[in-house]
């Protein structure tokens, strides 16, 4: 288009010379110009090496997962994701499932022993948790304290060798299937990352306690996600629990809630496959 506009310009004071003998009022009116339409090209889109790496991931993802993803603008969902990335100084977001194996002598390095405190009750003595994970306990305890709601802490990190011996215990009371709807196997219990807390008394009518209402209502506020959510058995491996909440931080609760319809076990495998993926 640009070079037929200086061909046209050429062409006319061609013909404006060759007519000077012509009045100016002669030459407007013999010669009629039609102004051309200008054409914008629409420019093609910008497609960035994060987008062409988003589009990997994506097609790793199971179909599930996939379809537990919201839609909307990819550059909107990168900056998101981004900010996540760069809140998790402490490694928060690592995936632990029945597919994805902790190793027998993973301990985190900065678990500490949880002690009777003003924050919240403990159900045995032997309880501990990551540091970082304990102080946001404390922070969310407090608020629901605020509330009137007393939040009793029942178990915490658990060991391999410690998974091991109760998985073998419910293995043997409830037969390997109910057992796999309720127990992870040694290695792949998010218990042994030192972030998952159960609540209350571990049972599905904690649900229904203010207690259970209250975390379900707010946890997410502190950073603290539920794990196991009711009908997504088929995507964690497990049943519902409604006592079981990871702690994942802030920023990372409202990616989940924003892009991965809430559900902790999308979001995690979408982090897992950016990380993984070249």
């Amino acid at each position: 288009m640009l070079r037929f506009c200086r061909i046209f310009s050429l062409l006319f004071c061609a013909m404006w010379l060759c007519s000077c003998a012509k009045s100016r009022e002669s030459v407007v009116a013999d010669i009629v110009l039609t102004p051309e339409p200008v054409l914008q090209e629409v420019p093609e889109p910008v497609v960035t090496p994060q987008m062409e790496k988003l589009q990997r991931v994506f097609n790793s993802l199971s179909k599930r997962t996939k379809d537990g993803i919201a839609n909307g603008d990819v550059q909107e969902f990168l900056g998101d994701l981004e900010k996540v990335l760069a809140d998790d100084k402490f490694d928060l977001l690592t995936l632990v499932d029945k597919q994805h194996y902790l190793s027998q002598d993973y301990i985190p390095d900065d678990i500490v022993a949880l002690t009777a405190n003003n924050y919240y009750l403990l159900n045995r003595n032997d309880l501990s948790l990551r540091e970082p994970v304990e102080k946001a306990l404390r922070t969310m305890a407090d608020a629901a304290k605020k509330d009137g709601i007393t939040l009793l802490v029942s178990s915490t990190f658990r060991s391999f060798d410690y998974q091991a011996n109760l998985y073998a215990r419910n293995v043997k009371q409830l037969g390997k299937e109910v057992a796999d709807r309720e127990s992870a196997p040694p290695g792949a219990s998010q218990h042994q990352l030192g972030t998952a807390v159960d609540f209350g008394d571990i049972t599905d009518s904690f649900a229904l306690t203010k207690e259970g209402k209250w975390l379900a209502e707010n946890a997410g506020l502190y950073g603290w996600s539920l794990s196991f959510p009711d009908g997504y058995e088929d995507v964690t491996g497990y049943r519902w629990e409604c006592w079981h909440y990871r702690y994942i931080g802030v920023p990372a609760v409202q990616f989940q809630q924003k892009w991965f319809s809430d559900v902790q076990q999308f979001m995690i495998e979408f982090i897992h496959a950016w990380k993984n993926t070249e």
